[in-house]
């Protein structure tokens, strides 16, 4: 069975590309590419992805499916009704925890707040910290596709302020992928804190964690760096790895499909336990991206039929702004495209 639709609305409020408050951060130093975790040769494979049950039944069915997401994606009107759709809807939640005054200061931007009350089993989607349930910028984010769940965090960018906040939420949820779709300047603007040590040999010292960087490998699309992180009150150890995606321009999509498709395959690979934690600047647009890939990704290894529409729309009842424009709701068709042809090139 193979199906596929989409919709996304486009949320009225400050967008991850516009300017934060704060002072300009400088890039981090480039690290040379001399430690080997993956290769080329290995994301080739990744890219290639096949279902487990190939025969010419399910090729039919998946031509089927391909010559109607082309037909959809070639009919702007379409994707601009479906998206509006996603739009209009109503809110699930309020942001209560977000607007305290206490926690102001913790938002990158004031209007991108995890919900507190939503219609989901325990009542709340806002990941809490320790056990007074303190404040993070964070959402649990659960996506259900033909009766499989797929369970995230969707997370904004650290602050300089949050950094022990977010290794904490890492720690407590033994997450043990970091998936950061974003760098950490654009265009002069500050998108995310540089939250991790630079050098091998001097890890970064919090507060509460120690992070030191063990193992690290630039290849052309996206950073890789496996980090142990100590939780210095009990000695607990965690491994990390987190993967930073850095050719998505700002205010557009990736040129390159293929490099989107080994990164999202990658994580998908390295991830053991926990939820996957995935964030851009605001957690809500590249952020919704990946998580929509990785789903449909999944399905079509599995055989599973995918609604991209109901994807987005899972999400957005959880964080409001999931896929937050309509370009990057195109682009989620367009990966998926891309995969489906490739597929139909196989033996």
């Amino acid at each position: 069975m193979w199906t596929a639709r989409g919709h996304l609305r486009r949320d009225r409020w400050s967008t991850e590309d516009e300017e934060g408050a704060g002072p300009s951060q400088a890039a981090s130093p480039l690290l040379s590419d001399t430690h080997t975790i993956v290769s080329e040769g290995e994301l080739d494979q990744l890219a290639q992805i096949r279902p487990l049950i190939f025969n010419l039944h399910e090729q039919s069915a998946i031509k089927d499916c391909l010559k109607m997401l082309e037909k959809k994606t070639a009919a702007f009107a379409i994707m601009q009704e479906e998206f509006m759709a996603l739009e209009l809807k109503n809110l699930p939640g309020e942001f209560n925890s977000g607007n305290h005054p206490l926690n102001r200061a913790k938002n990158r931007y004031r209007d991108i707040l995890p919900y507190v009350s939503v219609s989901v089993i325990d009542d709340s989607t806002r990941v809490p910290l320790g056990k007074n349930k303190d404040y993070i910028n964070a959402s649990y984010i659960r996506i259900v596709n033909c009766g499989e769940e797929y369970f995230y965090i969707a997370t904004q960018g650290p602050l300089l302020s949050t950094i022990d906040d977010f290794w904490q939420m890492v720690l407590e949820n033994n997450s043990n992928v970091i998936a950061m779709v974003t760098r950490e300047v654009e265009d002069g603007v500050i998108k995310c804190y540089h939250y991790w040590p630079i050098s091998l040999k001097k890890p970064l010292e919090l507060k509460h964690f120690r992070v030191s960087l063990e193992n690290y490998q630039i290849l052309k699309y996206f950073i890789i760096r496996k980090f142990q992180v100590v939780e210095k009150s009990t000695g607990t150890s965690h491994s990390v790895k987190q993967l930073q995606f850095t050719k998505w321009p700002d205010h557009d999509t990736p040129a390159s499909a293929d490099s989107f498709i080994k990164y999202v395959r990658y994580a998908r690979k390295s991830h053991l336990t926990g939820p996957m934690v995935v964030h851009c600047s605001a957690g809500i647009g590249r952020t919704g991206v990946f998580l929509c890939a990785d789903v449909v990704f999944c399905a079509i290894v599995k055989n599973h039929s995918f609604n991209i529409m109901d994807i987005v729309a899972q999400m957005r009842e959880q964080r409001s702004g999931m896929v937050q424009t309509k370009e990057q709701y195109h682009f989620c068709y367009s990966i998926v495209l891309e995969v489906l042809r490739k597929l139909l090139t196989l033996d």
